[in-house]
Order: structure tokens, then sequence, then C-alpha cells
């Protein structure tokens, strides 16, 4: 799964990276994104890849209210089918950018924080897909959930699941919402090549959402 992940490059670097008209929304630098919280997330509107702000956790339509749990990660193998998640994968995918995501490791009795990275430390896109939720009061939601799917070489030594990271070739047909054809889109959710990543055990102060500060991305140990 993905439950944690960082950003921390500043807004005018994500439009040049990715390539984007128009920052809807301007995120401060996080080095601890935790579920239901705020996050910045890429959608193309109108032929424009735009940065917009959604809500971490994917409401579903006929949920009664925006309060309760919402599934944060949508699995690859499953994404197209499940009713939940089927018809934000065929039209609304996103991207989120990210510099890091943590995975916990288990050693012996306990679990160990470890951030994962590329190696050239650039931003990266991890697959997402939005959804709007629609309260009886007229209120909206837009919601997101990240797409998982099985570890690479790096990630199976830390955990069996790992987020899409869609690649910089990849990108644009991702965000096409006139591609719907879910065969178009699996060769996309097949896990990162582990060579160009790279992960570091961190502080156990990542552990608390309410800790969000640059030194919880500095490695204590490492490389792994």
């Amino acid at each position: 799964m993905c439950g944690r992940f960082a950003l921390w490059t500043l807004v005018r670097a994500l439009m040049e990276e990715f390539g984007l008209e128009e920052a809807l929304y301007e995120p401060e630098p996080r080095y601890n994104i935790a579920p239901t919280q705020r996050v910045a997330a890429i959608v193309r509107e109108g032929g424009r890849d735009r940065l917009v702000g959604m809500r971490w956790g994917l409401i579903a339509p006929w949920a009664k209210e925006a309060s309760g749990s919402a599934p944060i990660n949508a699995r690859a193998e499953t994404v197209a089918e499940k009713p939940t998640f089927r018809a934000s994968f065929r039209r609304h995918r996103c991207l989120l950018p990210a510099d890091a995501f943590y995975e916990w490791r288990k050693v012996g009795g306990g679990k160990v924080p470890m951030l994962i990275r590329m190696i050239d430390q650039r931003p990266f896109g991890l697959a997402g897909i939005h959804g709007t939720w629609k309260g009886p009061d007229g209120t909206e939601v837009v919601s997101c959930a990240i797409v998982t799917t099985t570890a690479n070489e790096l990630m199976a030594r830390i955990h069996d699941r790992m987020p899409v990271i869609v690649p910089r070739e990849g990108r644009a047909l991702w965000l096409d919402p006139e591609v719907q054809d879910p065969a178009r889109l699996q060769p996309l959710l097949r896990p990162y090549p582990a060579s160009g990543m790279e992960a570091f055990e961190v502080s156990r102060e990542v552990n608390s959402p309410s800790h969000d500060y640059p030194e919880l991305a500095e490695p204590v140990r490492g490389p792994f």
C-alpha cells in the first residue's frame, strides 16, 4: 500500500517538470502527507494540464457523508472492475506529484520507517484516480486514491506493494480523459524499475502524522 508520501518541490519547479500550464493550488512543502489531508494533483481539463487540490481518500458517489472512511489506495489488478474505482479509472485519472514516499519494513517484532525516492532526486508522479462527491446540501468534495501494484526488487525487501509511478513517457496517456480503454492503460500500472530508485531508513518520528518537518526525510541509515 501507500499510506504516506512527501512533496517539497516548489510549484514553479513542478510546473516545469510536469509541463503544467496552470496552478490552481499551491501546496506548501510537506514531509509527511497523510490520508484525509489535502494533496496536490495534476489533472487534464479542457486540454490543459493543471495543478489542483484534492482530499486523499476516494469518497464513493453513494456515500452518505464525506467524513467517513474512504479508500486511499486502489489495486492495479482490480481498479478497472471494482465499483468504487472503475468510473474514475476510465474517466478521471490524475498524477500526484511526490518527492518521496514512505513504507514500513518489518524488523523483528517491530517496523522501521523507510523513505523511497528517485536516485536523481527528481519529483515523480504517482498514478491516481479521482472523483467528486456531492452532498444533499450541494456540497462538493473532490477526492482521490493512489493506484498500487506489486513490488519491484528494491521494494520487495520492504513491502509487497508499492505505488504506481507513471514514467515520464506515459504521463500524457494517463492524464488523457479521452482514453477509456483499460487495455491501453494497464501497461502503465507496472512496478517502476528498481534501478532508478533508492531507499533509506528514516526517523520513527514519521510514524505520527502530526510531525511534518524536513528532518523526517533525512536518512538515519542507508542506503538500504
